[in-house]
């Protein structure tokens, strides 16, 4: 067998042995989120769990992520709109799906999009680039963290961002980001950082499932939920692109629309610019005309 096939036969299997990880951990997650408002006893310690501001609940873990530096925050938040339009559809290998006829998800009277992942994950490093660029679009982030994936899963050490501690705010949307664990090995898996609230159980128990998302990717981290208007679950991208880059040159790759990290992160990024343009009423106007925000129009399907 040549060496090429069988490096991509092993990538293969290391994939689906992650996948298999998460959907345990998710299956753990989903026992211990029924008992939510009830005395759980987790590894000894008592949770109870309280949704605040825009995320989930903590469990007071050690921290494994630092505030995010200035400079990335500054390139990841702000990057060209003739960047963006650029790309255009960029080298995108899944996304969202349309989930037709589904009830609007809302918060404070605004479209509600809901993240949920984990720091350990590198699929979810690689998806939370091009969340924060779209969502840069429509609002501010505050309190933004920079960590990286966990060092013992596939696709090692993949610089990336962290919604826990993070807060949004924005006059067109809601945004709930949750990062159930650190990448910090516990036990058989990862210490717990935010806990899913009984809302956000649901949302994962429906969306990531069929038909929503394929069967082979059902329980898979991270699944967004875009307002119960789409959803997407695992990675637009493969992670292995991020490999061996910094914070900082990913950040700096997002502005070179010939690079393949921008052609990824940004393609990504305005696939959920065009869904996120439909959740509000396509406002703002600048934004939701742009080339960025209409390439994927007319490309994305319905679930099932």
């Amino acid at each position: 067998m040549a060496k090429g096939k069988r490096l991509q036969l092993e990538r293969a299997r290391q994939a689906m042995a992650a996948q298999r990880r998460a959907e345990e951990r998710r299956r753990r997650l989903m026992i211990a989120g029924t008992a939510v408002g009830a005395v759980v006893l987790v590894v000894g310690i008592l949770i109870i769990v309280k949704l605040t501001g825009g995320s989930g609940g903590s469990a007071t873990p050690a921290a494994s992520a630092s505030p995010a530096s200035t400079a990335v925050i500054a390139k990841v938040t702000a990057v060209p709109p003739d960047t963006l339009n650029k790309v255009g559809t960029g080298k995108v290998n899944s996304l969202p799906k349309l989930t037709k006829g589904q009830p609007a998800l809302t918060d404070g009277g605004k479209p509600l999009v809901v993240y949920i992942g984990a720091e350990y994950c590198p699929f979810c490093a690689a998806q939370r680039w091009g969340m924060v660029v779209a969502l840069s679009r429509f609002g501010t982030f505050s309190n933004l963290g920079q960590t990286e994936s966990a060092s013992g899963d596939i696709y090692p050490n993949t610089a990336t961002l962290s919604f826990h501690g993070a807060s949004y705010t924005s006059q067109y949307l809601s945004f709930q980001g949750v990062e159930t664990e650190t990448n910090q090995p516990k036990g058989n898996g990862y210490a717990p950082l935010d806990t899913l609230t009984p809302q956000q159980q649901d949302l994962l128990k429906k969306y990531d499932a069929p038909p929503y998302v394929e069967a082979k990717s059902a329980g898979a981290i991270p699944c967004v939920d875009f307002g119960n208007q789409a959803v997407i679950s695992g990675a637009s991208f493969d992670p292995q692109l991020l490999a061996g880059k910094s914070h900082d040159e990913i950040a700096a790759a997002l502005s070179d629309p010939s690079s393949p990290i921008a052609q990824a992160v940004d393609g990504a990024a305005n696939a959920f610019t065009t869904v996120l343009c439909q959740l509000t009423s396509n406002q703002p106007a600048n934004v939701c005309t742009s080339p960025a925000a209409t390439a994927y129009q007319g490309k994305l399907v319905a679930a099932g």
